[in-house]
């Protein structure tokens, strides 16, 4: 804070108050900034020159109607709402995906706690066995409640 000091009548300590704003610090940060962000601008920018090609993408289809797989605790399989049996299970998978291949094929599996576990392997063996080799496992999600 500055004072300004007056040599007339007031006193020995008598001082009278200054209403100017005192930007010395404000000058001294911004000096400060400046330098910070001139020494770390080069450091941020890419020095090695490269010719990029166009990228013409075609946009991407929709995926195709996912393909659930239920087990029961029981052991009954269903291919979406429709009961089938692990037998005939991968050519009925077959006929569903029309003329794609079964590889690029994501297959989901719902499956009861409390189903045994050898329900399951069969389940994924007749799956491995007719190529279908992309298995994802459906759980519930526990992270709203």
């Amino acid at each position: 804070m500055a004072a300004k000091l007056d040599s007339g009548g007031g006193g020995k300590y008598h001082v009278e108050a200054n209403s100017e704003i005192n930007v010395t610090p404000f000058v001294d940060i911004m000096l400060v900034l400046l330098i910070i962000f001139m020494v770390a601008a080069p450091l941020a920018t890419v020095s090695v020159e490269v010719k990029l090609p166009r990228a013409v993408a075609e946009p991407a289809q929709n995926p195709p109607k996912p393909i659930f797989i239920s087990i029961q605790n029981d052991g009954d399989v269903y291919i979406g709402d429709f009961r089938t049996d692990v037998g005939s299970m991968g050519s009925e998978l077959t006929s569903q995906i029309g003329r794609r291949n079964p590889a690029d094929e994501r297959i989901f599996i719902r499956a009861d706690q409390q189903t045994r576990y050898g329900d399951f392997m069969q389940v994924m063996n007749a799956l491995q066995d007719n190529g279908f080799y992309s298995v994802a496992l459906v759980g519930e999600d526990t992270s709203t409640e």
